[in-house]
């Protein structure tokens, strides 16, 4: 919908830009289907369907319970319900609709940024501990030469986004707010990157190091270029420039200039996105968990220790959620509703859809946000060292 002369196309559409009586009897405003409003009513569908389901498959405990056939079945009606969705969220008046559903965005995509930092720090911490486990039982030098050099690597270009930032995103005769941003976030890292390497740190965890401090160092480098880059004063973000020399030669139709969404920090965090749902599918890919959510061929016998031989030689796939579920159906359905919500921002800019569309200006709702989200993963990482610490009678194995 916001590719480049994508827009203009759907102007030439025979009747689809035409703002007369459908065949449903009402009236559709042709500026609704194009641009930011073409994305929010597309994300509106895929975020109410996993809304829906997420509803729906509440206190789902095992596959007994009815609904469990539903999650894992009738996918032709659900590509159905889907398909009606999206067709009827272009016919939802313009109105207020897209202001209200912009700030229904601004807190989704908040939530999932803080999935996304969980699911990091979660890599990072299970990254060193398997190499460190490998350095014990075979050639640590090797091991240990690995950490150390990605760590390296990490900071470096840590550091090297850091005076990129203070470059190109700030003057000295201005841009206060982008300074503090900056400069908060390179004492925040310090101060996390210092305190994994404390000895009461190492001693409650000898697993914790530099590696995943460099990573979430790295990490929140992005977000607060990501926030920078939607800083609304022109002569501070340069991000926002080149968005508006990107526009201004782009083919105009009639009603205003396309959306560009295609600049770095957009494009580097769908990548983080997709490496996100990545990790997660394979998290716990250990052959046990495997054999446990992917329906494997083995036998409830197999399981419990008896015969691994079927006697007609056949492997049959079975059941294996009639005790309980492998996982949460209806968080599963709320993460995915927050990704809807979290590439709808993405794909606008965060631009509000009653802006004017000669003007590509986020408001500062959007810098807030990911600035916040930044402390606030940095904020978790903390915890995550100090916490054995804090509760020395729990046990975080």
């Amino acid at each position: 919908m916001i590719i480049p002369g994508v827009e203009e196309k759907l102007h030439k559409l025979p009747g689809f830009c035409e703002e007369s009586s459908m065949s449903v009897g009402l009236k559709v405003d042709c500026k609704a289907f194009l641009g930011l409003k073409s994305v929010y009513r597309m994300c509106f569908a895929t975020a109410s369907f996993f809304f829906l389901f997420a509803l729906l498959m509440l206190c789902v405990r095992s596959s007994k319970d009815p609904r469990a056939s539903i999650q894992n079945g009738f996918w032709f009606f659900k590509l159905l319900i889907l398909i009606g969705i999206t067709v009827g969220a272009f016919y939802i008046p313009d109105g207020t609709f897209t202001s209200v559903w912009f700030y229904f965005g601004v807190v989704g995509s908040f939530l999932f940024v803080l999935i996304q930092l969980i699911l990091l720090i979660d890599f990072a911490h299970s990254w060193s501990q398997i190499w460190l486990r490998n350095a014990d039982e075979g050639n640590s030098k090797s091991w240990y030469a690995a950490l150390f050099f990605f760590t390296f690597l990490f900071y470096a270009v840590s550091i090297a986004a850091i005076v990129l930032l203070y470059i190109y995103y700030t003057k000295p005769d201005g841009c206060t707010e982008s300074k503090i941003f900056i400069s908060l976030n390179l004492i925040f890292c310090i101060v996390v990157s210092v305190v994994s390497v404390l000895p009461k740190v190492q001693d409650a965890q000898p697993h914790s190091g530099l590696l995943q401090a460099s990573i979430i160092t790295l990490y929140t480098m992005y977000v607060t270029w990501s926030a920078l880059a939607n800083v609304p004063v022109k002569h501070c973000n340069p991000t926002l420039l080149i968005r508006t020399a990107g526009n201004s030669t782009t083919a105009q139709p009639e009603n205003g200039q396309p959306t560009q969404w295609w600049d770095a920090p957009s494009i580097v965090g769908l990548i983080i996105f997709v490496f996100c749902t990545f990790f997660i599918s394979i998290r716990s890919s250990d052959h046990t968990q495997v054999n446990k959510m992917m329906l494997t061929e083995e036998s409830p016998a197999m399981l419990g220790g008896g015969n691994t031989n079927p006697e007609d030689g056949v492997h049959r796939a079975y059941d294996n959620e009639e005790d309980g579920v492998s996982y949460n159906y209806t968080f599963f359905h709320i993460c995915l509703f927050l990704a809807s919500l979290y590439i709808m921002m993405t794909l606008t800019n965060w631009y509000r859809p009653d802006q004017s569309r000669q003007e590509l200006i986020s408001p500062w709702t959007a810098v807030w946000v990911k600035i916040s989200s930044s402390w606030v993963g940095l904020l978790l990482y903390l915890w995550t060292l100090i916490a054995p610490l804090a509760l020395p009678d729990r046990d975080f194995s």
